[in-house]
């Protein structure tokens, strides 16, 4: 009866193709080859690097049309019939060798490995009961039924848990068979059993070497290991020191630039008074009645030192001068000179080395606008600097008279200046921007009482006052050559209530003689009483003290143009001044 199953004789379930074998029409099913067995007792295990090669086969004819059968006889003798018939469809387990049956011994056909890997060593597997079957060859083998000469070839995959089907040749190159001796692992075989660790081979290093692998990994996880550690390390102690360095992190620190000790332009602010200071002093005056603070600076290296007479007048003539330099240092001092008319005055130290003098600048250069700074001990703090600029130029202004008579009446061309000037810098230098002194400071406006001197506490409203010091020069070398000042006059009594504009000749003089001076250079001009002068070297001349402060400003015995008014005309004349001592 038809069933569909085919007639014809199947090839056996794990034959493979014999060498010389023609061309397949199903390349997907293996063909039955069966080669000659040697005898049990001649089988012999197979090393781990190498195996005895079998007996080679004959080559046998290509049959393209008929089932591929093994033509070489079986060496064994077999001994026992099988315990049943064999199935003609070749259906397990009847069809073949079955779990009561061991395998009979094959040759183990040798793979290629991957990269030229050696093929890993026998193992003990299990057989179908789970028990370990130990990897040897078994003393006699069965001859019971039959078996196929080669088990299904290997895949050569690498890390594959079970088998796959043998990877069949392509058409018409037939597979090359190595034979070689049957391996142990074979002759325990059994189909039914558990899994097994599969035959594979593996690419890459053999079994066996992952432990040398993983020991040599060990040193660079060390080094790493090791880095890590240091670095750790580095940042807790940066940590560590930030956290000493600012009290931790609770307290607060706040930042704050690094000092800097790097100098000034020479022509700022601070680089005029880092240059000026060490030539300042502070002087403290005491005398029977009263005493005073004011400021001097060195005029040369033997200790002339110049400042306002107002300042050391305290002193009177029994009373002490203490001069204290700008880095602490002190020294007591002596009058050389003074004049009331100027409010000049010169004293000296002795005793002292190093001093610095104080270049002295040109006034007459001076224009308004031009910065300048301002250095002494107002209310007594030594070593003040201000700054401003030159307000006004040729501003007659006139300080004292606090006794009365006149006597200490100052007349002054002054410098004007709004950098701060206050009680006590009477007497400092006023310096431009080369460090270099063009006036003298000595009197301040005061908001409530007009122009005042030390005397006065009224604090500064930006009108400072400084003597010339191209004025103060010529004084100063009088004082210290001669102990005197001189002041140039024209020899003629002014009426100084006159209220109108200019500066009027007096009807008499103040002892009822004549207003000019018998012989004097008023006199020899041509200067009558009753004249009123309006102008001074092309300059307006609105009051007497005016007149006298332009006067003061020239030498004994310069020339002055003057133009006057007399019985409503104007005339013009020259007049060279004369010479007076100075009180």
């Amino acid at each position: 009866m038809d069933d569909g199953k085919p007639t014809e004789p199947k090839a056996k379930w794990w034959s493979r193709p014999t060498p010389g074998r023609g061309t397949r029409t199903a390349p997907q099913e293996p063909s039955p080859v069966e080669d000659a067995v040697p005898p049990v007792d001649a089988v012999a295990p197979l090393d781990e690097t190498e195996a005895e090669p079998a007996p080679e086969t004959e080559p046998q004819e290509p049959v393209t049309s008929e089932p591929v059968t093994s033509e070489l006889a079986v060496t064994a003798p077999r001994t026992a019939q099988p315990l049943h018939e064999p199935d003609q469809y070749s259906t397990p387990p009847y069809g073949g060798p079955g779990p009561w049956a061991p395998a009979p011994p094959v040759q183990r056909p040798v793979p290629t490995p991957a990269h030229g890997t050696p093929v890993p060593p026998p193992y003990s597997g299990t057989n179908g009961a789970g028990m370990t079957v130990p990897a040897q060859a078994p003393a006699q083998a069965p001859a019971q039924a039959p078996a196929p000469a080669f088990p299904p070839p290997l895949p050569q995959q690498p890390q594959i848990q079970h088998p796959q089907p043998p990877q069949q040749p392509q058409h018409g190159q037939p597979a090359q068979p190595q034979p070689h001796a049957p391996s142990p692992q074979w002759m325990q075989y059994d189909p039914w059993g558990a899994p097994r660790q599969p035959l594979v081979t593996n690419p890459g290093p053999p079994l066996g070497s992952d432990g040398g692998r993983r020991k040599n990994r060990r040193g660079p996880v060390l080094i790493g290991a090791l880095l890590l550690a240091l670095v750790a390390g580095g940042i807790g102690g940066g940590i560590g020191a930030y956290i000493e360095r600012n009290g931790g992190f609770t307290q607060v620190e706040l930042p704050q630039d690094e000092r800097n000790g790097g100098g000034r332009a020479p022509d700022s602010v601070a680089g005029i008074a880092a240059s000026a200071l060490p030539s300042v002093v502070t002087l403290h005056v005491s005398g029977a009645s009263e005493s005073g603070t004011g400021t001097g600076f060195v005029l040369d290296d033997r200790g002339h030192i110049l400042t306002n007479n107002h300042v050391v007048a305290p002193a009177g003539s029994s009373g002490e001068i203490t001069v204290t330099f700008s880095g602490g240092e002190t020294a007591s001092a002596e009058i050389v000179g003074k004049d009331s008319g100027y409010d000049l005055a010169v004293v000296k130290v002795s005793g002292v080395s190093g001093l610095k003098p104080l270049p002295l600048g040109n006034s007459d250069n001076v224009q308004v606008g031009d910065p300048v700074v301002a250095i002494g001990a107002p209310f007594d703090l030594s070593n003040t600097v201000t700054s401003g600029i030159i307000s006004a130029k040729d501003r007659p202004i006139t300080a004292g008279g606090e006794k009365g008579d006149g006597s200490d009446i100052s007349y002054v061309n002054a410098l004007q200046t709004d950098a701060p000037i206050n009680p006590g810098n009477s007497g400092g230098p006023l310096v431009d921007t080369d460090a270099h002194v063009i006036g003298i400071n000595s009197a301040i406006r005061a908001a409530d009482s007009g122009s005042t001197t030390e005397g006065g506490q009224s604090g500064s409203i930006g009108l400072g006052f400084a003597i010339p010091i191209n004025q103060g020069k010529r004084i100063a070398q009088e004082l210290i050559n001669t102990g005197k000042a001189t002041h140039p006059v024209i020899g003629v009594t002014l009426d100084m209530k006159y209220v109108g504009d200019g500066a009027k000749v007096g009807p008499k003089g103040a002892d009822g003689s004549s207003s000019v001076a018998p012989g004097g250079p008023g006199a020899k001009a041509g200067i009558k009483p009753g004249d009123i002068i309006t102008d001074v070297d092309g300059q307006q001349v609105h009051s007497g003290e005016e007149l006298i402060v332009k006067i003061r400003s020239h030498r004994p015995g310069d020339q002055l143009d003057l133009t006057l008014t007399r019985g409503g005309k104007d005339l013009s004349m020259t007049l060279t001044l004369g010479s007076a001592t100075g009180t």
